[in-house]
């Protein structure tokens, strides 16, 4: 295993930056750049030189021995001035070294992977985490990151060890003073298991709309102020608007944090009959797109129907408030009427949906929970036959285990884990 170094923080100027060492001799390859000793497994102030004893600056050195690392490998931390030529000379002095290169993108979590301190899930948590601009993006990645769907899974895994080692011990010692009818313990240790994955297949989604954001569509007919209501919204002139129709003929996307949750809000064209070939796109696509969208905002009047089905949350208002003095239930995107009730009511429903996430985040995490759904109500349909069938039903909970398995990256991954670890920086 070669040993590793890059800049752990990020490029620019800073007060500080962080290089980080790890691998077989990351001691050896920072005692090199220092006057003095290493401080032992703890940290010390030292002055770090280059290959020459030419002085590059004076560094708070951390040292972590394995397997007591973030790598579970022995790492070695400089923290350096931050000026762009402090760290470029440091760096160049550790490239210098013929024991240490560059580390690839991802390559310290990788490793942490690879030694058992983290799990694939907990790696994608900390993705999340590193991404996270919103509160509730933070949380749902430290929830991940701490480990809980490893806990999770770890659980769910042993109670199917448990039933499969019933089953198996009927099978393989039929002849012996063993209990015959397992059924009843290996039903309930299989109903508690399928439970628990049916209720946290059931929140992926919403789980996912949090780490990428949930859409908010903003329809009606032509010139009723949607483009105006985005930019109010937005606080800035995120969409031309003028007073012809069909001056919005695409769909425009801005990212905001309403209360701590993610959320793209879209400006869609006026829905009307059209002519218009190219307006008559934008019609369709808006259409398309507000019908996907996790919440819809209707400016409409009183007895206005839409060709967009109104699903249930969905936010209906009289548009231009600024024309209907006294009217109840309108909002104006010119004068601001109306539009911080309006952001309070997208934060209602969007909380209410939020509140029934699951830990799990991706649809990998769904297709492996689904796996290890059908073998297990495969299995336990296959119980009810009786003991002729036992090994059958052994065999659907051990693929029920190894869908588990895959879930936290102890098996099957491994065409995966490129993909993952290339959305990493060079010093994590």
């Amino acid at each position: 295993m070669d040993t590793i170094f890059a800049l752990a923080t990020a490029q620019g100027k800073a007060g500080v930056a962080v290089i980080r060492i790890s691998g077989p001799l990351a001691f050896e390859t920072a005692q090199a750049l220092c006057v003095k000793s290493l401080p032992n497994s703890g940290r010390g102030l030292r002055i770090l030189v280059d290959e020459d004893g030419q002085v590059l600056d004076e560094a708070l050195v951390l040292t972590f021995e394995s397997p007591k690392s973030f790598t579970g490998e022995n790492i070695v931390e400089f923290q350096i001035h931050g000026g762009t030529a402090v760290v470029s000379a440091v760096l160049r002095a550790l490239g210098n070294s013929p024991d240490a290169r560059i580390a690839e993108p991802g390559e310290f979590t990788r490793r942490a992977l690879e030694n058992g301190q983290l799990d694939l899930a907990q790696v994608e948590g900390l993705a999340d985490l590193i991404d996270a601009e919103t509160e509730a993006q933070r949380k749902q990645a430290q929830i991940i990151l701490a480990g809980a769907l490893g806990e999770l899974a770890e659980k769910w895994r042993a109670d199917l060890i448990r039933a499969a080692s019933l089953i198996e011990v009927t099978i393989d010692f039929a002849d012996e003073d063993v209990p015959i009818d397992v059924t009843p313990e290996v039903s309930a240790l299989l109903s508690s298991v399928i439970l628990d994955l049916e209720r946290e297949t059931a929140g992926v989604r919403i789980a996912e709309r949090i780490r990428s954001g949930f859409e908010v569509a903003i329809v009606g007919a032509p010139n009723v102020g949607k483009s105006t209501l985005l930019n109010a919204l937005a606080g800035r002139d995120a969409a031309i608007t003028s007073e012809f129709a069909g001056t919005t003929r695409d769909i425009i996307e801005v990212s905001m944090d309403l209360e701590g949750l993610p959320v793209t809000l879209l400006d869609t064209a006026g829905l009307r009959e059209t002519d218009d070939h190219v307006e008559g796109l934008g019609i369709e696509r808006a259409k398309n797109r507000a019908e996907s969208a996790d919440l819809r905002v209707f400016l409409v009047e009183e007895n206005e129907i839409l060709d967009i089905t109104v699903q249930k949350g969905d936010i209906r208002l009289l548009p231009k408030a600024d024309i209907r003095p006294e009217a109840e239930n309108s909002i104006s995107g010119k004068t601001g009427e109306g539009v911080d009730q309006l952001v309070a009511d997208i934060s209602s429903q969007l909380k209410l949906r939020a509140a029934s996430a699951g830990i799990a985040t991706r649809a990998r995490h769904k297709d492996a929970m689904n796996a290890a759904l059908a073998a297990l109500n495969e299995a336990k349909q296959i119980l009810q036959n009786g003991p002729e069938l036992y090994d059958i039903a052994a065999e659907e909970m051990r693929s029920a285990i190894r869908a588990l398995e895959m879930l936290v990256g102890r098996v099957g991954v491994e065409n995966l884990l490129d993909e993952i670890f290339a959305s990493f920086c060079l010093g994590k």
